[in-house]
């Protein structure tokens, strides 16, 4: 019943986000690709890359064929920024190979439980990814 009050709220104009259909198929195509692109930089199997980005594995599937047509939601959209942002910030902070192996590795830091960054966030979702975006930016001295 909530979301129905909120059903007809159209965003502030030029203030772009997620929510409206418009920014969200503009955005959709670059998105995809940037999350294509890092999953396979992280050598991240279509199972891991699927469940980053919150889509099914044989939607994954088509994506990476170039034959998905669809338009990501608001929360994909949220993922992928987070996952984008990520990327970027381990390539700031790292100049070598390590920005593309580090979420893969298993982590002591308390945000990853001894887990892997990718297993962190692909069990923690959106929350996760926020937080290890922020532990990388904050260790690379940019927050």
């Amino acid at each position: 019943m909530a979301s129905a009050a909120f059903e007809h709220i159209e965003p502030r104009r030029g203030l772009q986000t997620f929510a409206g259909d418009d920014d969200r198929r503009r955005l959709t195509g670059a998105a995809v690709t940037a999350v294509l692109r890092l999953v396979d930089a992280w050598d991240g199997s279509n199972a891991e890359g699927a469940a980053l980005l919150g889509v099914s594995e044989s939607t994954w599937d088509r994506m990476k064929a170039g034959t998905w047509d669809g338009t990501l939601s608001q929360d994909q959209l949220t993922r992928a920024s987070a996952l984008i942002g990520l990327f970027k910030g381990l390539h700031l902070l790292f100049a070598d190979d390590m920005a593309d192996r580090w979420p893969k590795l298993a982590n002591t830091a308390p945000v990853f439980d001894r887990l892997s960054p990718v297993q962190a966030m692909i069990a923690g979702g959106i929350p996760r990814m926020l937080e290890t975006r922020q532990y990388i930016d904050a260790l690379r001295g940019g927050l």
